[in-house]
């Protein structure tokens, strides 16, 4: 491996060398011990069906997020993850220009819906809150968390020089209406629907993917309310996976069991439905076993919950069929899968209530109770049946999207991808049994939601506002709480991480790093995406062809993208994008992260002063502008005396192109900028 050459960039001081502060991360993190719960004998975890997925390759995730609600919750916490990375990174951070900043505890009348909330809650924990952010730092937050990219240089200044008190509201607004926000909530909504072409039971194909890709793309450009969003995938029926009108039965798709009955597939349709739109992920382990026994330490809501009840849940896909067609193709040599998926309702052998007559398959044996052998669909939260002769799948949807769990969810999700926590934490494993203060649960279980009035406020105002996911981003980009520093002034204690009391920095995508390189470097690719290159005609059928991309943020899919197996997908999947299976998104270091900042292509050839390079537009301009316009194009922000002093003295001796690209890459390898703070 050939290392370059760049010590001198560690003089810029206070930059931390990137490798070090991972590795030590790292290191903290396997030092921690792991929790490990128990049942009431006090034995392990176990189950006797270890290929539920529950408690398969997830097991640890859900087991230990899931105990610390009651062993461990939040405000009895010594030690934070979240909170010990954003010591570390503001801590590592150079100077930031100074901008607007307001010290908080605002009269609370003039503040918005989640302040009044959130600035109560630290009142009466007695805690303060950190300053506000400066105006650099809020335009580089508020675009990557809006639009996953880092803003323009120019229009950094345009908005710190601009001297209206409301100049951040509309530069939320600006970004709102960019195509920039449906590719980054493309991608963030194709993470939730896990969106792939093959997951361990079923490929779906490059076409089916992409047809659901423009599905979820074309909704969100065109302000589809998320509740419409949730019914058409619920209830989506169709015969060609492939279609660019019928890209929603592809959800669905996901949910295919192989190897078994039926029953499997219709269990884990309901379960997907359960953890994407109500954030109850525990409803897979009850399609296995009663709650009791199994939930006790993880969810008293789920401990009180039977089989039997889970079964009624699944009970509105038991009229569905969800099987593969083959494409009989009449193109004369269109180069086209086998085969595609088709979702029906009341079919041949689907049109009785969810059978218990299985012996075999991923699941426990399903077996008659009492005299019951077909359990009819009953929605687990109101009692409540499909209307006669109604559709199951749409009386769920229904059912789903008018209850307020399902805001609550939409909200909490939406509201951990800004926070870095949910209000309930982690947001997939909501607990209903522990949601209303006025009626608590019994102990040691306590209140699920770090402040469930503010939680339920919101999913009220998500409803409200016809379930508009551009308004409820709004309403969190623009409050106060948002807008606080990750810096702390005083002494921070982790346990009053759920106050939200100062931002917690955000590690990049892989996508939003590779992006702000091609951004910020001026030195863009073109990848190819697998399926249909152009439209196609297959059968009398037009198929949309995908084209080339260049931004990584419109890649439809976590794995394989953009070269298969190649130097750029290896450089995306080291920071951990999941595959939306699996192996969910995460936001860890590694030390491969910090090599391939300082040493794969994709860095290196992007700092050599190419034609139209940053480098090269930039070397006609003095040391200082030079040094400037590098800091605002990768940064956003002025170096810092020191930082300046370093990169000139830099500049003025040897060879000054290969100076000025030993800065870019210098820059490229600061603690600041692989983390949203």
């Amino acid at each position: 491996m050939k290392w370059p050459s760049r010590t001198w960039v560690l003089r810029l001081a206070p930059v931390v060398a990137f490798a070090v502060v991972l590795a030590y991360l790292r290191a903290q993190q396997s030092a921690a011990p792991a929790v490990q719960p128990a049942l009431e004998d006090d034995q392990p975890l176990l189950v006797a069906h270890p290929e539920c997925s529950f408690f398969g390759s997830q097991r640890d995730q859900f087991a230990a997020q899931s105990v610390s609600g009651v062993a461990h919750s939040p405000a009895a916490r010594t030690e934070s993850a979240l909170s010990s990375v954003t010591a570390q990174v503001t801590s590592a951070m150079s100077f930031v220009p100074s901008g607007s900043r307001t010290k908080a505890f605002t009269t609370l009348q003039k503040l918005g819906v989640i302040d009044s909330y959130l600035y109560a809650d630290m009142q009466a924990a007695g805690v303060e809150p950190a300053e506000l952010t400066t105006d650099f730092e809020f335009i580089r937050r508020v675009t990557l968390d809006l639009n996953g990219r880092i803003p323009d240089p120019q229009r950094v200044l345009s908005f710190v020089a601009d001297p209206t008190p409301d100049k951040r509201a509309r530069l939320v607004d600006e970004l709102l209406a960019k195509p920039e926000w449906v590719d980054k909530w493309t991608m963030y909504f194709g993470d939730l629907f896990k969106n792939t072409v093959r997951n361990t039971q079923i490929n779906r194909y490059p076409e089916g993917r992409n047809a659901f890709f423009h599905w979820i793309h074309d909704s969100l450009a065109s302000a589809k309310p998320y509740d419409q969003m949730a019914r058409e995938v619920i209830s989506a029926q169709g015969a060609n996976s492939f279609a660019p009108d019928q890209g929603a039965i592809n959800w669905l798709v996901g949910g295919v069991v192989t190897g078994g009955p039926v029953q499997d597939i219709m269990d884990q349709q309901a379960a997907n439905v359960a953890e994407t739109f109500l954030g109850i992920s525990h409803m897979n382990c009850l399609l296995c076993h009663n709650g009791r026994g199994h939930l006790d330490q993880l969810s008293l809501w789920g401990s009180q919950t039977t089989r039997y009840q889970a079964w009624q849940f699944a009970s509105f896909l038991s009229h569905t069929a969800t099987q593969r067609k083959r494409i009989i193709d009449t193109s004369g040599g269109a180069n086209v899968p086998p085969y595609y998926w088709l979702v029906e309702d009341n079919v041949r052998k689907f049109t009785t209530d969810y059978p218990l007559n299985t012996t075999t398959g991923n699941r426990p044996a399903r077996q008659p109770v009492g005299a019951v052998t077909n359990v009819a669909p009953v929605y687990l939260f109101n009692g409540h049946q499909p209307g006669l002769g109604e559709n199951y799948r749409v009386a769920l949807a229904r059912e789903i999207t008018s209850d307020l769990q399902f805001s609550r969810a939409a909200v909490n999700y939406i509201w951990a991808q800004f926070f870095g926590r949910g209000i309930v934490d982690p947001p997939n494993q909501f607990d209903p049994a522990r949601l209303d203060p006025n009626n608590p649960p019994h102990a040691p279980w306590t209140i699920q939601p770090s402040d469930p009035a503010l939680l339920d406020a919101l999913a009220q105002r998500f409803s409200a506002n016809g379930f508009d996911v551009k308004s409820l981003m709004r309403d969190i980009a623009n409050s106060q709480v948002y807008q606080l520093s990750s810096r702390y002034s005083g002494t921070w204690n982790p346990a009053w991480e759920p106050l939200f009391a100062r931002k917690m920095v955000r590690r990049l995508w892989g996508e939003e790093i590779h992006d702000a390189v091609v951004q910020s470097s001026g030195i863009a690719p073109s990848y190819n995406v697998r399926g249909f290159s152009a439209d196609a005609n297959v059968g009398g059928t037009t198929y949309p062809g995908f084209g080339r991309v260049t931004w990584a943020m419109r890649f439809p899919d976590t794995v394989g993208m953009p070269d298969g197996n190649g130097p750029v997908s290896q450089f995306l999947d080291n920071f951990l994008r999941g595959n939306r299976d699996d192996q969910p998104r995460k936001a860890e270091g590694s030390i491969l992260q910090a090599l391939d900042l300082m040493n794969d292509k994709f860095i290196v050839n992007r700092v050599h002063a190419t034609a139209n390079s940053l480098v090269a537009r930039s070397l006609s301009q003095s040391n200082d502008q030079l040094i400037d316009t590098l800091f605002l194009t990768v940064l956003s922000r002025y170096p810092s005396d020191t930082e300046r002093a370093t990169a000139n003295a830099a500049l003025g001796q040897g060879d000054r192109r290969k100076a000025a690209e030993d800065l870019l890459w210098a820059l490229y390898n600061k603690v600041d900028f692989v983390f949203n703070y």
